[in-house]
């Protein structure tokens, strides 16, 4: 009796472990994702909005990218990567930006989001999980998600220095 009793708080101290376990580990889900996603997207057109024509040529330094192409940048990384590397489609748009105007610009960032979300629904959970070599490193396409995620940060935040430089107001964040 004592050893089945030994072996039965064993078992229930293993089961406990394991679903504190899975509960630490536990990921963003994809919905909680793309709302976050909607958000980075609403608040990318916020910081372009906010800065007017006649800084969209903006440099902090000649050899950095103009406020104009940090924000075609956040929008051509997400079209590009979702294509390359998400195992999305063409996705059938593209913007010709030493002509194109803030509105041409606002229009295609906003494809790009919704271009990157699309290809991110379509991800099955095993294509999610499968590891791909990406820029050198071997990561999961939830990683790429990450990165794509980080990188419209990134950018973003230096366009909202730019904002900052010229004399503008930032947008407020919004976090969620």
């Amino acid at each position: 009796m004592k050893k089945a009793l030994q072996i039965l708080s064993g078992a229930f101290l293993v089961a406990v472990l394991m679903m504190a376990s899975t509960a630490v580990s536990a990921q963003t889900t994809k919905d909680e994702f793309l709302s976050k996603w909607q958000n980075s997207k609403q608040f990318t057109l916020d910081v372009l909005d906010k800065m007017p024509d006649s800084g969209m040529d903006y440099k902090t330094d000649p050899a950095a990218m103009s406020f104009k192409e940090q924000i075609h940048h956040i929008g051509n990384a997400i079209a590009g990567i979702s294509q390359g590397f998400l195992k999305g489609e063409d996705p059938g748009f593209t913007i010709d930006l030493a002509t194109a105007s803030k509105a041409d610009l606002a229009d295609y960032v906003a494809k790009c989001y919704d271009y990157g979300s699309a290809t991110m629904k379509a991800l099955s959970d095993t294509d999610a999980g499968e590891t791909i070599e990406v820029f050198g490193n071997n990561v999961t396409r939830r990683q790429v998600l990450a990165l794509l995620m980080d990188h419209s940060t990134h950018h973003r935040g230096a366009a909202i220095a730019y904002l900052r430089v010229e004399g503008v107001e930032p947008p407020a964040y919004v976090g969620f």
